[in-house]
């Protein structure tokens, strides 16, 4: 079983530290050493799996699992050990619990809190809430596919008082079927590719494409989460909404989010939650770096809905082929990380891509 006590301090002192949100720890997203690393280390009543995703060490284990089931089925990803597209997950996840992101905030309970517990995620959280889609769900997808053992059975723990979140696959199938669809597609696909005859960054190619579709069907399922995002700001609201509509551009680009590449997108995110009056590029506690980023996300959203949605459109024609999804993931990486990339640069290098197609 997982040892959930004696934790408190390490996590409160991560979740306070200020001046840029904690991603790894000892090269690893946060806590990882205390993941389950064997099914078996997860709750189990009467044979089946009773894990309970709204604990923080439960849903980054999910990953865990699942990057250590999926590894043999990617060596085309690359050379390095941490290759696997599943790292940008629990990479986010740990962006989340260190800026304070899961915690309750509503203000009725002090789930997340430091003077509560730490490693709870609460279910009025927004970002407890979507990323509820892109964890419990493809485990569930895990399981059903033969990635956790044979046989293996999972019933997550609901949340005391709260409806609405699928707890089995049979459930989550009928509440979602196309994600689970899709969930299942990408694992089946997996096994599939290693028998494939196709060039490696063919292959690569292709089993990011799944995944992303997976992963954006996800993402769209949680629009259910919405209504929560009223605890917050507008500020915060208003960046909930752009880093949701920045998921469109990696998943046309087919972004590999092994852990290095997620690193990049990552760090320089906000390193707490958006108060009221918080302006970006001037937020005077937050660094250059997670300003700038706030801009950028802000300027894709605001131009995207000035050109009626015709920026991710214009995004998802051009990355057509291999070569220009690899020149987009090239774009991605240098409109965020790179402040001196002009913004103009930008569009005019997807009008010149999209003529390409």
């Amino acid at each position: 079983m997982l040892r959930l006590a004696a934790l408190g301090l390490l996590v409160a002192s991560a979740v306070t530290l200020g001046s840029s949100a904690v991603v790894l720890e000892n090269g690893m997203p946060i806590l990882w050493a205390q993941t389950a690393s064997q099914v078996t280390e997860l709750p189990i009543q009467n044979g089946i799996l009773t894990p309970n995703p709204w604990h923080y060490l439960h849903r980054q284990s999910f990953y865990r699992l699942m990057i250590g089931a999926t590894d043999p089925y990617m060596s085309y990803m690359g050379t390095n050990p941490n290759e696997n597209p599943l790292w940008g997950l629990p990479m986010e996840l740990g962006w989340m619990f260190s800026s304070g992101r899961f915690a309750d905030p509503s203000g009725s309970t002090t789930c997340g809190l430091q003077t509560g517990d730490t490693t709870c995620i609460s279910v009025e959280s927004f970002w407890g809430c979507v990323t509820y889609f892109t964890s419990a769900l493809p485990f569930l997808s895990a399981a059903q596919q033969g990635f956790l053992g044979e046989n293996i059975q999972v019933q997550l723990q609901a949340p005391a008082g709260v409806e609405g979140f699928c707890t089995t696959h049979a459930e989550c199938s009928t509440s979602y079927p196309d994600v689970m669809s899709k969930w299942d597609a990408f694992f089946q696909a997996l096994k599939a590719t290693t028998e494939s005859t196709l060039p490696d960054n063919e292959k690569k190619d292709s089993i990011l494409g799944v995944y992303w579709t997976a992963q954006t069907a996800s993402t769209h399922a949680s629009a259910v989460c919405n209504a929560k995002k009223t605890h917050y700001s507008t500020e915060e609201q208003s960046f909930a909404d752009s880093w949701s509509n920045s998921a469109e551009y990696v998943a046309a680009a087919h972004f590999h989010s092994n852990l290095e590449k997620s690193l990049l997108f990552l760090n320089p995110l906000p390193s707490r939650v958006l108060r009221a009056g918080d302006v970006a590029p001037n937020i005077a506690d937050l660094s250059q770096e997670e300003n700038y980023t706030l801009s950028v996300f802000a300027w894709m959203r605001n131009i995207n809905t000035i050109l009626g949605g015709s920026l991710v459109r214009m995004w998802k024609g051009a990355m057509c082929s291999l070569s220009t999804r690899e020149k987009g993931n090239q774009l991605l990486e240098q409109l965020i990380t790179n402040p001196s990339f002009p913004t103009t640069t930008f569009l005019s290098v997807i009008t010149e891509m999209t003529t390409t197609c």
